[in-house]
C-alpha cells in the first residue's frame, strides 16, 4: 500500500508561483516515475509533468516553461514550481506515484494522492 499526501496549493493571481509538494510513503517501487495530473471542473484529468527514476522530466506542452518538476529519491518526494500562472492552470492537482516514464512521456500508476486546489485569480 502506498500512502501520497500533497500540499502547497492556494489562491494567487495571474503570473504569481505557487509550489506543490508530494510525499509518498510505504510500497514506492525504486524504479518507479513520479508525477502531477490536474482536473479542472468539466474536465477530464490531464497529465502536467512526470519524472522518472534516473531524472528524466515530461511537462504537457501548456506547462512547458512555466513549470518544473524536481525529486527527492531518497526522501520520496516529488514538488512542483509553477511559474507565470495563468487562469487556465486553476484545478485540482494530484500527485502520482509508481508510474511509468517511457519515450518522453509519463504513464500515470495506481497510486494517487487526494489532490490539493490551485486557484489562479485575474
Amino acid at each position: 500500500q502506498v500512502h501520497v499526501v500533497e500540499s502547497g496549493g492556494g489562491l494567487v493571481q495571474a503570473g504569481g508561483s505557487l509550489r506543490l509538494s508530494c510525499a509518498a510513503s510505504g510500497r514506492v517501487l525504486n524504479n518507479g516515475a513520479m508525477g502531477w495530473f490536474r482536473q479542472a471542473p468539466g474536465k477530464e484529468r490531464e497529465s502536467v509533468a512526470g519524472i522518472s527514476w534516473i531524472g528524466s522530466t515530461y511537462y504537457a506542452e501548456s506547462v512547458k516553461g512555466r513549470f518544473t518538476i524536481s525529486r527527492d529519491f531518497a526522501k520520496n518526494t516529488v514538488s512542483l514550481q509553477m511559474n507565470s500562472l495563468k487562469l487556465e492552470d486553476t484545478a485540482v492537482y494530484y500527485c502520482n506515484v509508481n508510474g511509468r516514464y517511457y519515450n518522453g512521456m509519463y504513464y500515470a500508476g495506481p497510486d494517487w494522492g487526494q489532490g490539493t486546489q490551485v486557484t489562479v485569480s485575474s
